[in-house]
């Protein structure tokens, strides 16, 4: 556990470095700054791991804390004395930063934390002359620098003592001077949670009895039940670093729960999506999001709906420092005179004119549960595993993979996924020209002519230009483990073609007799969303101006599009704001183009991404994906498409011995006999922030036969 402080310094100053945020003391703190990746940066947590595959880390939650010590120092700037205490502060620079900024006289900060971690800290603080400048009438020769305190100065008072001993530490903390009755912010960053729950209630229960005028701040982690919290799990349980909190507190109610039970008068609790995107401006997400080139949507709010951030305060002056998260709907008209205003608490004036862009929806779930199974393999072909890359059915019982990121890096190779009597092998696909190192693109199979390589990326700032086309002539396909040769070219057609993009649809639509591809949404180095539609006529090798009207669907990537008709229907996707879309779109074929019309579904959808969807006759189903509204991940929505009722199932997946992640994963819809609708879930899986890269290790199968 004490090692997690070395790590999460060094992940400090990578992202201040980096502009994430400004804070000169870090530096004096770690031998080097190294550079993290991205992901680390604009997110937070442990980073032990450097075997990362894809970036950003530390920027929320620093922001979250920072946010709830600005209001915790406004709501008390009246008052003459104020005191902070920071549990298991390990090496933060927090008193050195508000020194910088300012702190008024009457702040005092407490640290408190392991012997030896307050130990080497002091030394470290002590060998700074940076440091050292800024304790204020520091006596280093003082005789308070006895017992637990390592280090005493009129606003800086550094304590070494076990947490879980709790006579000790108050005492300690007596000795230093901490005046109980004083306007406190307690500070709690990843530490309780590595207690046992009944030792960390205590310290909880002990700071409400102690401290009648204070406000406690606490930075954790939620949901261990689905994937990534499985992964997230096992990740501490390798540093023997267990995660106590989560079995009994194991999401944001049960927090709040917990302090209002130990004396805490009120209580707000978050995860750091709701943060994120409810209490920061626009203009400060965008300057974050413009710091690093960033394409790992899927791990970042993952990774947010993980943590939570937590304000419980007792008093009325520390209560108008609650981090109040903005409200569903818009709440100007609870008040309407200024007089009326002028006599609420400070924090009800901040969020009252907000409105959540996560408002918060409750799926109507069936009670049936659709079983998830592997797909019987042949273990000795190539592994079927693998982020980003894309499918397509070449004919019955028949699939093409290429392109993607797997364990040893972005990768190139296709392998054909097929069956033989009742199990599936691989094979891998051989041919003289070069794929391109892709992932987020698109295959699309068209009868006739071969499949269709579009778009993808190399990395965010690399979009790939080429596109391919692959054909084949060996018939049937092989049922020994040898590779099979492919023809890939680079093609070229006429007409304006669309500007190099990833993580866009492409659809094959039978229209009047003519093979197009429809191309929709995705993005570029430069846009985070794109709404333009295109057609590929492929018999005439031609990109067409086709009319399309009505009104044009937000901008958008990683939505899902199938053909319906003799046009196409898309759902959900991630809009420019970072928000997940809950739309379902149609694209009707007119006597002069195409025509855009909404579906009202209802109950409306959970908003999702990074899904994939099928149409099978009348029904649409959306697999899979990201959603950031809802509690569990998503398992399978069915939309009648005539008349928009929906309805969502969960998944039981009892059946695979690992965690199942459906993000950034390819679905097949595959005929097994005449009773049966089977799809095939392939690759998928995450770059789960510092807990390690997760693959999904083998295709699984879904039966929607039931709900069709």
């Amino acid at each position: 556990v004490q090692g997690t402080n070395d790590s999460s310094t060094i992940s400090k100053a990578s992202a201040a470095a980096r502009g994430y945020f400004a804070d000169i003391f870090l530096k004096d703190f770690v031998r080097k700054v190294c550079r993290r990746a991205p992901l680390i940066n604009r997110q937070s947590g442990v980073s032990i791991s450097w075997l990362l595959l894809c970036p950003r880390g530390y920027y929320v939650r620093w922001r979250a804390v920072d946010h709830c010590l600005k209001q915790f120092l406004h709501s008390t700037e009246g008052c003459v004395k104020r005191q902070i205490l920071s549990l298991g502060a390990g090496f933060d620079s927090l008193y050195f930063r508000l020194y910088g900024e300012g702190a008024p006289s009457s702040l005092v900060v407490f640290e408190v934390d392991f012997p030896d971690v307050a130990r080497r800290k002091a030394a470290l603080i002590c060998a700074s002359d940076h440091l050292k400048g800024a304790l204020k009438d520091w006596d280093p020769h003082s005789p308070l620098h006895t017992g637990p305190v390592c280090l005493f100065t009129p606003q800086y008072r550094l304590l070494g003592v076990d947490l879980r001993e709790e006579a000790e530490a108050e005492a300690a903390l007596s000795v230093a001077g901490l005046q109980w009755s004083v306007p406190t912010l307690l500070l709690s960053e990843v530490v309780l949670t590595y207690m046992d729950t009944e030792r960390s209630d205590a310290i909880i229960s002990w700071a409400a009895r102690l401290l009648p005028h204070s406000l406690f701040v606490m930075y954790e982690q939620i949901r261990p039940h689905d994937p990534f919290g499985r992964v997230m799990q096992d990740h501490f349980l390798k540093l023997n670093s267990t995660l106590h909190a989560l079995t009994q507190y194991p999401d944001t109610t049960s927090q709040t729960q917990r302090f209002l039970d130990r004396g805490w008068d009120r209580c707000v609790c978050m995860d750091m999506n709701q943060f994120y995107l409810g209490l920061l401006s626009e203009e400060e997400r965008c300057r974050v999001e413009n710091l690093e080139p960033f394409d790992e949507f899927e791990e970042w709010h993952q990774k947010c709906s993980h943590y939570f951030i937590l304000t419980a305060s007792n008093g009325s002056v520390t209560g108008q420092s609650l981090t109040i998260p903005p409200q569903g709907e818009a709440t100007n008209s609870l008040y309407s005179t200024k007089s009326q205003y002028s006599e609420r608490p400070l924090y009800h004036l901040c969020f009252l004119f907000t409105v959540s862009p996560l408002p918060t929806v409750n799926p109507v779930l069936s009670s049936k549960l659709i079983p998830v199974q592997l797909l019987p393999m042949d273990l000795s072909g190539c592994a079927v595993e693998g982020l980003g890359m894309t499918s397509t059915l070449l004919a019955s019982g028949t699939i093409l993979l290429c392109g993607g990121a797997v364990r040893s890096g972005r990768g190139s190779a296709a392998m054909l996924l097929f069956r033989c009597q009742k199990s599936w092998t691989s094979v891998s696909v051989e041919s003289h020209a070069d794929w391109g190192v892709r992932m987020y693109h698109t295959a699309t199979a068209v009868p006739g002519w071969g499949v269709l390589v579009l778009g993808g990326r190399s990395s965010p700032l690399k979009p790939v230009c080429q596109t391919v086309r692959v054909t084949h002539t060996a018939q049937p396909f092989p049922v020994q483990s040898a590779p099979l040769r492919f023809s890939v070219m680079e093609v070229s057609f006429a007409g304006c073609e669309p500007r190099p993009r990833w993580r866009h649809s492409a659809t094959l639509l039978t229209c009047r007799g003519n093979n197009l591809v429809f191309v929709f949404g995705g993005r570029t180095e430069t846009e985070p969303g794109l709404c333009d539609a295109h057609f590929l006529n492929v018999d005439e090798q031609h990109w067409k101006e086709v009319s399309v009207e009505g009104t044009v669907p937000a901008a958008r990537h990683s939505h899902s599009a199938c053909a319906y008709g003799e046009g196409a229907v898309i759902s959900g996707g991630l809009g420019c704001g970072g928000i997940p879309l809950g739309d379902v779109v149609f694209l009707l074929p007119t006597a002069a183009g195409f025509h855009w019309e909404e579906l009202v579904v209802t109950p409306p959808i959970v908003p999702r991404y990074s899904h994939r969807s099928h149409v099978i006759g009348e029904q649409l189903l959306l697999i899979g994906g990201i959603w950031l509204q809802a509690d569990a991940v998503p398992g399978v929505a069915v939309i009648h498409l005539p008349t928009g009722s929906s309805i969502e199932y969960r998944i039981n997946v009892s059946d695979v011995p690992w965690p199942l992640m459906l993000q950034s994963f390819c679905s097949e819809l595959l005929d097994e006999d005449e009773d049966g609708r089977v799809i095939t879930l392939i690759g998928g899986g995450g770059n789960c922030f510092s807990f390690g890269t997760h693959l999904n290790p083998q295709p699984a199968t879904l039966d929607v036969a039931s709900l069709l």
